[in-house]
């Protein structure tokens, strides 16, 4: 018998795996054509490393991190490493993940791209995915909504940034070198890391 959290990081890697041709598709035009390619390999070792059975939900985080990190070359390998590894600190003991708890882990999430990647907003980047998410689901949050009913309004949100990443240049990253050519072209990270939103949120609704 799986724990959830176990459940929901694999079908966060189906996802990924199941996508590593439009990711890496999408990388062919601003980057190295290896976003797909690097995050399924990586996702594809976190459901090998990943105990089944282990109910800490900090603990499994940080393997997942780890393992990220050790695993998907280019930026996106320490980014989503050091993401899931900060969150993993929020969730240390924990069994299972309330609504606050989660926004506590976007935002650690959050903060810890932005020092590992000195990035910002505004730099087509998975920061332009996440950080509208996360307050479209602190907001909804704050007003009362469900856990699954924030989730939508972050997963909203964060598909609005993808849109948004097409609008803008690039400053970070191998995409930075096309400057102005990497307008009308949506950002591999911010999309990646949408579908992982979306897959909880599927995940969280059953």
């Amino acid at each position: 018998m799986s724990t959830r959290i176990y459940d929901c990081l694999k079908a966060i890697s189906e996802k990924i795996i199941d996508n590593k041709d439009f990711l890496t598709d999408l990388d062919r035009e601003i980057g190295d054509a290896d976003h797909g390619v690097n995050m399924a390999r990586g996702f594809q070792a976190v459901i090998e490393k990943v105990p089944s059975d282990q109910t800490d939900i900090g603990a499994v985080l940080k393997t997942t991190g780890m393992t990220l990190l050790s695993t998907v070359g280019g930026a996106s390998g320490p980014l989503y490493g050091t993401a899931y590894m900060e969150a993993a600190k929020v969730f240390a003991g924990k069994s299972e993940v309330t609504g606050e708890d989660f926004k506590s882990g976007l935002e650690a999430a959050i903060a810890g791209i932005q020092k590992r990647g000195k990035a910002v907003k505004g730099e087509k980047t998975m920061l332009d995915a996440l950080m509208p998410a996360t307050d479209a689901f602190s907001e909804k949050l704050a007003g009362g909504a469900s856990f699954a009913d924030a989730l939508d309004a972050a997963c909203t949100a964060a598909n609005e940034g993808v849109e948004y990443t097409k609008t803008i240049a690039a400053t970070k990253g191998r995409a930075s070198y096309l400057g102005e050519r990497s307008i009308g072209h949506q950002d591999p990270g911010a999309t990646s890391l949408t579908m992982t939103l979306e897959t909880i949120r599927d995940f969280v609704k059953g």
